[in-house]
């Protein structure tokens, strides 16, 4: 019969305890659990202030799910290039055009946005011209008797 080496066992359990900086409702209830069975039974526990401990960590859990679920939100919002740059359909770009096979010049064209897609993460125009160009090649945004020079990002 072999034995086992207990030193290799014990080599291999963790021994230190890493501290959790954050209070859970879950570490919340083994604290209260642990007061609760370590009480005086001659001066028992405040029955009114544990429900106002109670009350405040479902509040303050409540509060930092309700951030969380913000904050994915605005990032959802700030990530999508077709969200970023919907304001663009229906108004006129000024843009550099070239030549698909020998990228030769064609100078500037313009033509309505009928819509907005995304490639790769880069937002794309689709022009009323059948053409697409990259939002960030806009040389000029037109409306109806005004015209707002575009920068690129």
């Amino acid at each position: 019969m072999n034995t086992i080496d207990p030193s290799l066992y014990l080599t291999n359990q963790k021994t230190t305890r890493e501290p959790n900086p954050t209070l859970d409702k879950d570490g919340f209830l083994k604290i209260l659990m642990t007061q609760i069975q370590n009480q005086d039974p001659t001066e028992p526990m405040d029955s009114q202030a544990m429900i106002e401990q109670m009350t405040s960590l479902t509040s303050l859990e409540q509060m930092m799910n309700m951030s969380s679920s913000i904050e994915k939100l605005v990032q959802s919002q700030l990530i999508s290039p077709v969200i970023q740059y919907s304001h663009m359909i229906g108004k006129e770009v000024t843009y550099q055009a070239y030549d698909q096979v020998t990228g030769e010049s064609l100078g500037e064209k313009t033509s309505a946005v009928i819509a907005v897609s995304q490639n790769e993460g880069w937002a794309i125009l689709e022009l009323k011209n059948g053409e697409k160009i990259y939002a960030d090649a806009a040389l000029k945004v037109s409306t109806t008797g005004s015209e707002e020079d575009v920068t690129e990002e």
